[in-house]
């Protein structure tokens, strides 16, 4: 199957199962589509990504840690501090449990990232030669649990936030350097991040499948 044929199969497949679809610009991809998995209102959004010149879907979601949460973790972090880098590496490990790629962003002070969780992102390839509908549909499911893993530690540990998604700082120095480079004239249009929110939490998409080897 080429990659516009498997594009076509996905889009059948979501739409056979009711997922919400939204079709994004995406220039260094045959296909990019957020969804909604699963359906109602407790779904999260997932970006599923065919890239141009390899052979393989990345499906992936990002997760913001509220505002609220991330000010219990630096309440945490100053008054036990041992017992903070006991509960992130937990969280690191519950990751790795679930057989998932995995990221996660920690609050900057200078050179150092001490804290707190900021966000976390999680990612899994599906290569055209083992794809299938049942695949597809089990790594939604997979990396929804993974997601739900650790949503369930932050709020049980810290609290269930105040509704607003509390800030990244990777992403806002990814963004100064970007608009540095922009000045100078220099099209870096296909490499900004895109962010999708929902009234609970927040979620998208800063995921470069090419990464994978």
């Amino acid at each position: 199957m080429t990659p516009i044929d498997v594009a076509a199969t996905v889009r059948k497949w979501l739409s056979n199962e009711r997922l919400i679809v939204k079709e994004q610009e995406d220039p260094r991809a045959v296909a990019h589509i957020l969804i909604k998995y699963p359906q109602g209102p407790q779904g999260h959004m997932f970006a599923v990504v065919i890239p141009k010149n390899r052979d393989l879907i990345a499906i992936s979601s990002m997760t913001r840690v509220d505002m609220g949460q991330q000010k219990e973790m630096k309440t945490h972090m100053k008054e036990d501090s041992d017992g903070w880098s006991e509960w992130i590496h937990e969280g690191r490990l519950q990751l790795i449990r679930s057989s998932v790629d995995w990221g996660i962003h920690m609050g900057h002070e200078g050179n150092q990232k001490p804290g707190p969780l900021q966000a976390f992102n999680v990612s899994l390839p599906l290569w055209f030669d083992g794809l299938t509908k049942n695949e597809m549909m089990h790594s939604l499911r997979r990396l929804w649990l993974a997601k739900l893993g650790l949503i369930h530690e932050i709020k049980y540990s810290y609290g269930p936030g105040v509704g607003k998604p509390g800030p990244v700082d990777d992403w806002a120095k990814k963004k100064e350097a970007m608009e540095s480079q922009n000045s100078k004239s220099i099209d870096i249009e296909s490499e900004q991040i895109e962010i999708e929110f929902d009234e609970k939490m927040s979620f998208g998409s800063s995921f470069d499948p090419s990464e994978w080897a």
